[in-house]
């Protein structure tokens, strides 16, 4: 997919009560008019949209205040069984850092915005590597358990390629699903140090006795 690189390029927004990290997979139920009509947008011109915490205000109705990092949200399938509901599996690309925002007519946000640069690929560090070990035996357990009770229907919430040994990519993994404040995996979102995400992340892992 085409990612608007330009400064000029005003992204659409969908401010969001959740955040999205490079590699992860959101599942979407997109149903107000607004959200619908941009999406639809979005798929037309094969481009992504942007997702961001909510600072002030709520998903549905009027205008959120977003943060000032978010994460570009790709398309990977969509559904509308239901009339009126457009059903996403997205995965999270490149960050990005707003620089202004504007509402358009139907009250959806768009923002002009700077990519911040992609992390490089960062082999993890042995004092780090139990957290690539904890991490895959969590994922493989869901993906058993969920295989077991649905069958092919299961719908796993991880990427199809799995990078245990990289440290960008492990961190952002537990950063999705640790039981952590929301403005604290906003603040992990916003680091642009890899071994500085890791480091967080392990020492939490460490102190609540997951490794």
């Amino acid at each position: 997919m085409r990612i608007m690189t330009d400064r000029s390029d005003w992204i659409p927004l969908f401010p969001l009560n959740t955040v999205l990290f490079p590699g992860g997979i959101l599942p979407l139920r997109v149903f107000e008019t607004r959200y619908m009509d941009m999406v639809r947008d979005c798929m037309k011109r094969e481009i992504p949209f942007g997702i961001v915490l909510i600072r002030a205000g709520m998903e549905v109705g009027g205008v959120a205040d977003p943060e000032d990092i978010g994460c570009m949200a790709h398309i990977l399938d969509w559904d509308a069984e239901q009339l009126g509901v457009l059903l996403l599996r997205t995965q999270g690309g490149q960050r990005f850092h707003i620089i202004e925002t504007r509402v358009c007519a139907d009250n959806h946000l768009e923002a002009r915005v700077d990519l911040i640069e992609a992390d490089q690929p960062t082999p993890i560090a042995a004092m780090h590597a139990s957290a690539g070990r904890a991490l895959q035996l969590i994922v493989e357990d869901i993906k058993s358990r969920g295989e077991d009770e649905v069958g092919s229907a299961f719908d796993n919430p991880f990427p199809a390629t799995m990078q245990f040994d990289d440290a960008g990519w492990v961190a952002n993994r537990w950063s999705e699903i640790l039981p952590i404040p929301l403005q604290a995996r906003q603040r992990l979102l916003a680091l642009t140090d890899v071994h500085s995400r890791i480091k967080i992340v392990h020492q939490y892992l460490q102190q609540h006795h997951i490794i």
